[in-house]
């Protein structure tokens, strides 16, 4: 059954509610992790108007919205869009569905850009990169003028590293070992155990993850909170042989988070984070 219809059985008309709790849907209705990853990122793309240079997230929920730009494009609703890849995965996406791209060379300012994101702390910080693409993710992403994060409710977090799954550090290959021990070292006060990643090998076995940018990654683990971000983002970047870590601290705008009972938005005004709230009979006609 297609998600509209999903939603359009449970559908209970209720207004745009604003503050921080959200009545549940009055029926339930079954919606898989795929399902509330492909609201999400619909929900964002309304945000993408014609002549706008976007940045096109990669992964799994990010790949929801660049379908969804290329439908709009071929039914005309959009016109004159430059998308802006993230990721050979991306880029390739975006290719095959026709969507007209370009690089920050040449649109050094990105208007928009939506991408998903490994986890969400209450602050709208991020863990990015479990999908190997954070340092192009964050070049695009820290030039956009609106940074919209698109999540299912899986990746709200406590803290940065509180889901105690990756935070992914991109190095250079050269002693890579060297750079591991380092970084181990250096969050040792949270437990740290530190893992180079690896990829499947032809003829079986593993071997290390090349990203993009023909690096490695070294993915930390944290038993405990790390502390303050920002001194934690200095610490790991003023290491020799690191590239970038998947800590993105204050760049999100928005974060459109999709639930069993419907969606939430966060998005900072100044140093508050404003919430809304939408039921799914608001959304259902956009699926």
């Amino acid at each position: 059954m297609a998600i509209a219809q999903r939603i359009a059985r449970a559908a209970v008309e209720q207004p745009k509610l604003v503050g921080p709790a959200a009545p549940p849907l009055l029926q339930a209705v079954a919606l898989t992790q795929d399902d509330l990853k492909k609201i999400a990122a619909y929900k964002a793309v309304e945000h993408v108007k014609s002549g706008m240079v976007v940045g096109l997230g990669t992964g799994s929920t990010a790949k929801h919205a660049v379908d969804r730009i290329a439908q709009l494009l071929r039914q005309g609703k959009l016109k004159n869009i430059v998308g802006v890849p993230t990721s050979t995965q991306t880029h390739e996406q975006a290719v095959s569905l026709g969507i007209p791209l370009s690089d920050l060379g040449s649109h050094p300012v990105v208007d928009l850009a939506i991408d998903g994101a490994d986890e969400v702390d209450p602050s709208l910080n991020l863990v990015k990169g479990r999908g190997g693409s954070l340092l192009r993710e964050k070049m695009v992403e820290s030039v956009a003028k609106k940074f919209i994060v698109i999540v299912d409710e899986s990746k709200l977090v406590k803290y940065v590293g509180g889901s105690r799954l990756a935070m992914p550090v991109e190095v250079v290959q050269f002693s890579w070992s060297h750079s591991l021990k380092r970084l181990e070292a250096l969050f040792a006060h949270a437990g740290c155990v530190a893992q180079l990643r690896k990829a499947a090998a032809e003829g079986g076995g593993k071997k290390p993850y090349v990203t993009d940018n023909n690096n490695y990654i070294i993915d930390l683990y944290f038993e405990k909170e790390i502390g303050d971000l920002n001194r934690a983002s200095d610490a790991v970047l003023r290491l020799p042989g690191i590239v970038d870590h998947g800590m993105f601290i204050g760049l999100a705008t928005s974060v459109i988070i999709a639930g069993v009972d419907g969606v939430t938005i966060k998005t900072k005004k100044g140093n508050e984070i404003e919430l809304d709230y939408f039921c799914y009979s608001d959304l259902r006609k956009g699926l």
